[in-house]
């Protein structure tokens, strides 16, 4: 199972924060302690959902684009099939034509080997581009929501912080108990958005829907 952004975040919270309680011990012996809920913080922060209005875009561009490769694959493959049938059962067909389908029919079925691979060829390559769109606009976003908690943390001088929203390795939260006061999730985000652009009206893009199709089996000879 792949860890998801906000669990990836409490991992780097829980080592800043161990790192700052190393760097600058607390006054009289008492630690100052906060909290951010990373869920809300991501949810809340504008950039995600433009992430993901680029990814779905992506991934809508892309299904288009296999849908287009996969009909032409299937109108060679049909013709193929007619083909086949002409041979086998169209007695009325001279020599010579059985002849020029024949070699319609082999030169069909290179055509149609070679749109496979090249279909196949798009697909992991356009998953391998998606996928790593994905972790470019997820490490941007991990890089400003971590600046902003470690400015907090300098600032107030905290000796840790802790991801109220992350789970142990047995699914219990690893905050069980904090006081709201503690908790300075609203100042991220507010923070993370004090430079969000004017908002436009735009349609939705609909993300892709569905799994990638299995290429069609390669035709009967």
């Amino acid at each position: 199972m792949k860890k998801s952004p906000v669990l990836f975040l409490s991992a780097l919270l829980v080592s800043t924060a161990l790192f700052a309680a190393a760097a600058a011990p607390a006054a009289h012996g008492e630690l100052r302690i906060g909290t951010v809920d990373m869920n809300k913080v991501f949810s809340n922060y504008y950039k995600t959902k433009d992430a993901e209005t680029k990814i779905n875009e992506q991934k809508a561009a892309a299904q288009t684009e296999f849908n287009s490769r996969m009909d032409s694959y299937r109108k060679s493959l049909d013709e193929i099939t007619q083909i086949n049938k002409d041979l086998e059962s169209n007695k009325a067909l001279s020599p010579a034509a059985k002849e020029e389908k024949s070699k319609r029919r082999e030169s069909l079925i290179a055509e149609n080997q070679s749109q496979q691979r090249d279909i196949e060829n798009f697909r992991l390559t356009r998953e391998k581009q998606i996928q790593e769109q994905i972790v470019r606009l997820r490490n941007q976003m991990v890089e400003d929501i971590m600046k902003v908690v470690n400015d907090k943390v300098k600032s107030e001088n905290f000796d840790l912080i802790f991801d109220r929203s992350g789970n142990s390795m047995n699914g219990v939260n690893v905050v069980i108990f904090a006081r709201d006061n503690m908790d300075f999730s609203d100042v991220v985000i507010k923070e993370l958005n004090r430079n969000k652009p004017a908002e436009t009206a735009a349609t939705p893009t609909p993300a892709a829907g569905g799994a990638t199709p299995a290429p069609v089996a390669p035709p009967r000879r």
